[in-house]
């Protein structure tokens, strides 16, 4: 072989190992063979373990992402040191509440051991809870029975509505607890003489906010020549100690008729009475599914009227027997009142997304605003806002509010009576006086 022989077939030689280490082929399960290199493999896992700073839009994305997760597990972390406490603060507001309103029994009267009202959370979850997708239940097609202002020989034991203003102008501030801002400020003091959480829900001090409550403007402009107030009952077989059978004046509704008429004829509003019975089905009580016959019914009736910006389910409570939710306002025997909120909001599932209410602050501003002005000329009528977990249907309006007034152990009369000094809060707050 001659000498250019030879250095033909060395060219030719490493000719081909070049192709074979820089083209791919099907020669090698990897491809190429210098990524088989030990030397390569590992640049190569390194390389991709590092952030793509060359890319700023990448990469800021993923500060960005980073800084979220270090925010979101302080907030968890925050929540967690402090979630005894508030477990605390709730139990030591249900105890005051309780003490509190054990002042007002007698000596052989005992506290309730549990409320009718703590649970209509469940009440409403039997219907909706296991959907949860929606509340919607079939209901009556018939048109919205709205009910005329009572008449006021209805109940000759009742006095009018327009004697009742005389005495309710002369009420003064008499607070018996502080009401200064820098009390009020103060999320225990908030929970301990205003609110009582139920176990089944929690909230916070940036929820409950007693500056931005009062700031709310829930005025309304009066116009009595259109229905401005709504008022109906989720359930309207609740009944009295000394209710007569059948005698839908000595019922809720009854009840419902003699605030109608204050409000038209005390204060000149225009207000619809919806006296449809959304707890009986088939002539039988059933309680379960009022919430959800109710909404559909009332939301057509407010697509009817969008004048209307006030909308009331009134109620009363359920308690023990031997316990009497009484007090004296203007020299009358007259039942307590509580405000019944719900916060879409389980402690054991978090946001009830099913349930969705906008006007959530807006509701608890509401109540806090009436309980505020009750605070002041009627110290011992209120009991509390009571916060539970669903909705109640509350998303209505933002000036929605489930008014407990007395309870079974009641007399009618005592109940009626609590209308007049509601009647005077709730229109302190919608005048803004």
């Amino acid at each position: 072989m001659t000498k250019l022989q030879k250095v033909s077939c060395i060219i030719l030689s490493i000719f081909f190992f070049a192709v074979l280490l820089l083209v791919p082929g099907p020669f090698f399960l990897r491809g190429n063979v210098y990524r088989q290199l030990p030397l390569y493999c590992f640049l190569e896992e390194e390389a991709t373990s590092v952030p793509q700073r060359e890319d700023p839009e990448t990469y800021e994305k993923l500060v960005e992402s980073n800084a979220k997760y270090l925010a979101d597990m302080m907030k968890a972390e925050n929540l967690q040191s402090g979630s005894d406490d508030m477990r605390e603060n709730q139990e030591t507001a249900a105890e005051k509440e309780k003490n509190r309103l054990e002042a007002h029994l007698s000596e052989n009267e005992k506290p309730e051991e549990k409320t009718e009202e703590s649970d209509r959370h469940l009440q409403e979850q039997q219907v909706t809870g296991e959907k949860k997708s929606s509340e919607t239940e079939a209901i009556p097609t018939s048109k919205p029975e709205v009910s005329p202002v009572s008449d006021p020989t209805a109940s000759p034991a009742v006095s009018s509505a327009a004697s009742a203003q005389p005495a309710l102008a002369q009420i003064q501030p008499a607070p018996v607890i502080g009401l200064a801002p820098e009390m009020l400020a103060d999320y225990n003091y908030l929970l301990d003489n205003f609110f009582i959480v139920d176990e089944d829900t929690a909230t916070s001090a940036e929820q409950l906010n007693a500056a931005e409550f009062l700031a709310n403007d829930l005025t309304v402009k009066r116009d009595s020549q259109v229905p401005q107030i709504l008022i109906y009952h989720s359930h309207t077989q609740e009944t009295f100690a000394d209710s007569r059978e059948g005698v839908v004046e000595d019922s809720i509704v009854g009840v419902g008729n003699y605030l109608a008429e204050i409000l038209t004829e005390t204060y000149g509003y225009q207000v619809l009475h919806v006296t449809e019975e959304f707890d009986l089905a088939g002539g039988v009580l059933d309680r379960n599914k009022a919430y959800d016959y109710a909404r559909p019914y009332i939301e057509q009736i407010l697509k009817e009227n969008p004048s209307i910006e006030v909308v009331i389910d009134l109620h009363r409570d359920g308690v023990a027997e031997d316990r009497h939710l009484v007090t004296e306002i203007n020299g009358k025997p007259t039942a307590q009142i509580m405000f019944f909120n719900g916060l879409s909001y389980t402690a054991s599932g978090g946001p009830v997304d099913y349930l969705p209410n906008p006007y959530i602050q807006d509701n608890l501003a509401f109540s806090f605003q009436m309980e505020y002005q009750a605070a002041q000329y009627y110290p011992d009528f209120y009991r509390g806002i009571y916060l539970s977990g669903l909705r109640y249907n509350l998303h209505l309006r933002k000036r929605a509010v489930l008014l407990e007034a007395g309870a079974q152990t009641n007399t009618v009369q005592e109940v009626k009576n609590a209308m007049e000094p509601f009647a005077d809060i709730l229109n302190r707050v919608l005048t803004g006086e």
